[in-house]
């Protein structure tokens, strides 16, 4: 079977009869009015019509022939300039009954375009899945062999190419038509040679564009375009502004006057303007390096310039390579907003130089990791962060320190909450629940007061023998976890001491797998990860990824990179 004749059809005003009135229906519906034509719905007044179809009828943006499909209708319903004969029919309701083999034969005789769905042997025109930018129209189509196939394919074209791509084509086809018109005006003949992409190429074609007097540089403009559409990348392309046309258009009202190499607009300047810099939000992880999402991991490999938290621990920051340059948040207690507009403005400088800026954070970004605040402030200034999830410790250091969140009749429900509000204030303690877990991050200078809170709410106060744990440094080889009760669990902070980043676990759940002490416990070190190591297809497993992540030698600046082996033994 021979490969189908793909077209851009107009059609304005065309009149488009959909015969059904299900969710295909609805579909059909709207990408008709979409492309300016006027959808007429062909279903009886008894159907339960699919509810986009019901708000079209309602806002007069279709009109309803309560009634079934009659052979007329194809030759009644369309404009008048072509004596009622309608531009096209989709059929949605399959390909399987008469009526749809009917209405398909009619069509046919009469060269209406039809399209039965799920039956391509009934069709004449087939719907194309498509990308839309501006004028840009990418179009995918399997010729009837799966739908989904054909968007997963467009997805991944549209992915591919520059986001600004269909401005670019909108300014380059004002380009042309300004030569169009200037050209005719000036009574020059257009170069056809250069405008037809169908004919092939000529001897002339890439000949170098340099053009020596006005009247000969105007005749060669065209010529000038073909050629820059031709052979420049699509990111060059889609970098030119309204700015550059006008200087096109201006070069030759002044007289000649290329840029580098004979170029009419200076790829150079294309080329660095479209090296746009990129800010990354990506969460760390609550401290073993092995709990690095790959996609960190990669950031971290390739990041121009990494901006970390004060608490992102040392095993993270030995995989930065060298030659990064690497800043740590100078965040203390009472200078926390200005370090952070500090670290703000310095990754907003880097990204307008065309870096690419890693904001490396504990944990995840967005738990209370004031990941969405950075996200908008990059926003603002025209820059579109991308953010990489982390493992919070909020969930995560509980599950190394042997207590499940949630457990059957124990716990059915996880609270996190901060242990520090804004600038500082105490926030609202929660309810007593017995069936909940609560977790405090960023809660232990201040435990007596949170302790203080939670005993003494006014309307459900929590037992003084309630399990908690302090859990410090989770899944680092210093991990350390105090298992202990509301009521001594301030003591043992205090005999024992403080060794953040820290988090304090509250609930019932704490005592599934171990028992609450009398007064509290202390247990030191975490090597439940490298366990792992000494497992042999495990080992193998390991080590094949971080070969593909790490790669051992040196790196592109000449820098020594640390090999696999050699991340390992610094953990």
């Amino acid at each position: 079977m021979p490969p189908a004749l793909l077209t851009a059809v107009d059609s304005t005003s065309h009149v488009h009869l959909i015969i059904g009135s299900g969710t295909l229906a609805g579909a059909r519906c709207s990408k008709s009015l979409e492309v300016g034509a006027v959808p007429i719905l062909i279903a009886p007044d008894n159907d339960n019509i699919h509810y986009t179809l019901a708000k079209k009828v309602e806002e007069h943006k279709l009109h309803w022939v309560r009634r079934s499909f009659e052979d007329d209708d194809v030759k009644t319903l369309g404009r008048a300039e072509v004596d009622g004969v309608v531009d096209a029919v989709f059929v949605t309701s399959g390909g399987k009954s008469a009526q749809a083999t009917n209405i398909s034969t009619l069509c046919r005789r009469l060269r209406i375009a039809v399209n039965v769905a799920d039956a391509p042997s009934l069709c004449t025109f087939t719907l194309l899945s498509t990308h839309t930018s501006g004028p840009l129209q990418i179009g995918v189509t399997t010729s009837g062999k799966g739908c989904k196939l054909a968007s997963r394919i467009r997805r991944d074209i549209a992915a591919s190419i520059p986001s600004e791509l269909g401005s670019a084509v909108d300014r380059l086809g004002t380009v042309r038509r300004r030569i169009w018109e200037e050209d005719h005006a000036a009574d020059l003949s257009p170069d056809h040679d250069a405008e037809d992409e169908g004919a092939g190429q000529t001897a002339q074609f890439n000949k170098l564009v340099t053009p020596t007097d006005l009247e000969a540089a105007k005749a060669r403009r065209m010529r000038w375009l073909a050629q820059v559409c031709e052979y420049w990348p699509l990111k060059r392309l889609a970098a030119i502004t309204d700015a550059d046309v006008e200087q096109l258009f201006a070069t030759y009202t002044q007289g000649p006057s290329t840029g580098q190499d004979g170029h009419l607009i200076n790829p150079a300047t294309l080329d660095a303007r479209a090296q746009k810099g990129h800010i990354i939000l990506a969460g760390s992880g609550p401290g073993h390096p092995d709990l690095l999402t790959t996609a960190t991991l990669k950031a971290i490999r390739s990041a121009d310039i990494i901006l970390a938290d004060k608490l992102v621990p040392a095993g993270v920051l030995e995989l930065i390579p060298r030659r990064t340059p690497v800043e740590i948040a100078k965040k203390f207690p009472g200078n926390a907003e200005q370090a952070q507009e500090e670290f703000l403005q310095l990754g907003l400088q880097a990204v307008k130089a065309g870096k690419t800026v890693l904001r490396l954070k504990q944990g995840d970004p967005y738990l209370y990791g004031r990941g969405a605040e950075e996200f908008d402030f990059f926003r603002k200034h025209g820059y579109i962060a991308t953010v990489l999830p982390g493992i919070t410790s909020s969930l995560s250091a509980p599950l190394f320190a042997r207590i499940p969140v949630t457990h059957r009749a124990v716990s059915d429900q996880v609270l996190i909450c901060t242990g520090t509000g804004r600038k500082g204030a105490a926030p609202s303690p929660p309810d007593y629940l017995p069936n909940q877990t609560v977790v405090f991050l960023m809660a232990l200078h201040r435990l007596t007061a949170l302790r203080d809170s939670l005993l003494e709410h006014k309307i459900a106060p929590w037992p003084v023998s309630t399990p908690c744990a302090v859990i410090e440094r989770a899944s680092c080889p210093d991990q350390r976890v105090i298992r202990s009760t509301l009521e001594h669990v301030t003591a043992a902070v205090e005999e024992e001491g403080s060794r953040p980043p820290g988090l304090l676990v509250v609930g019932l759940a704490c005592e599934v797998l171990e028992k609450a002490p009398q007064k509290w416990v202390v247990e030191e070190g975490f090597t439940g990860l490298e366990e792992l190591d000494s497992l042999g297809e495990g080992r193998k497993g390991l080590d094949a990824l971080r070969d593909r992540l790490i790669t051992p030698g040196l790196d592109e600046s000449g820098d020594p990179m640390l090999s696999a082996k050699q991340v390992v033994a610094t953990r």
